[in-house]
């Protein structure tokens, strides 16, 4: 599914769901705050969909078996100058890792069976050049999405404000009535206000927390491949020429 197609479907059904609960199950004092609830309870929607999204996606970042295993089995393989059964297991495991350092096997594998005319030296800057291309096309798809749960964390905090600011005008135009202040008024805008301003803060921190977390978790995954491709290449480039 295109990105834009599955943003669509997300936003609808947020939606969708967010006016029924509004309708259906809020109690009252919470409806109190108005139309914009729905919009953070949209937002609060989006938030979980983008957190289950995302742990889904990077959990099949990690491919077949522990990555760990894997990584120490590819090395082993490149020790004993076995690349075939390198590349063999890297398209088995199937994940960013095996990706990535399938990329540089297999050009190193390309150079060595063509025999070009480059010297060793050469050969590990097109094995690294190799990688770091196969390293820029993997990280957009770790970090999709994490745009988005920023977006919201913004948003969220300004719609909630928005709603604040709507509830203190009705408070204040309550106490701006001739004579004795209108007390239900003056109460609604107070709690319009208060719902919103915790709505919007709500699912604010809910963003901010899911965004930093998979942008950590992602971080010492990206470090994790770094590492593993630098020890890679590292051995390869002990490798007697043949």
């Amino acid at each position: 599914m295109k990105q834009s197609i599955f943003m669509f479907v997300v936003l609808v059904v947020a939606f969708v769901v967010a006016l029924g609960i509004f309708l259906y199950l809020l109690p009252d004092y919470l409806r109190a705050g108005g139309p914009l609830v729905v919009i953070l309870i949209m937002l609060s929607i989006m938030v979980i969909t983008f957190i289950f999204e995302r742990s889904f996606a990077l959990r099949a970042s990690q491919g077949k078996g522990s990555v760990l295993a894997f990584l120490k089995s590819v090395k082993q393989d490149v020790i004993k100058n076995n690349i075939d059964g390198a590349i063999a297991a890297c398209d088995k495991q199937g994940g960013t890792a095996a990706s990535v350092l399938q990329a540089g096997l297999e050009r190193y594998k390309e150079l060595k069976d063509q025999k070009a005319k480059l010297g060793h030296k050469e050969t590990m800057e097109e094995v690294q050049t190799s990688i770091n291309d196969a390293m820029m096309l993997e990280t957009p798809l770790l970090e999709k999405n994490l745009v988005v749960l920023s977006t919201i964390a913004t948003v969220s905090v300004l719609t909630g404000l928005l709603g604040t600011v709507i509830g203190m005008i009705r408070a204040f135009n309550a106490l701006a009535h001739a004579g004795a202040p209108d007390a239900i008024q003056l109460s609604q805008g107070i709690s319009e206000a208060l719902v919103n301003t915790a709505g919007g803060l709500l699912a604010a921190i809910l963003a901010i927390v899911s965004y930093n977390y998979f942008f950590t978790k992602i971080d010492s995954f990206t470090y994790m491949i770094d590492e593993a491709s630098f020890s890679m290449i590292k051995t390869l480039s002990l490798q007697k020429e043949e």
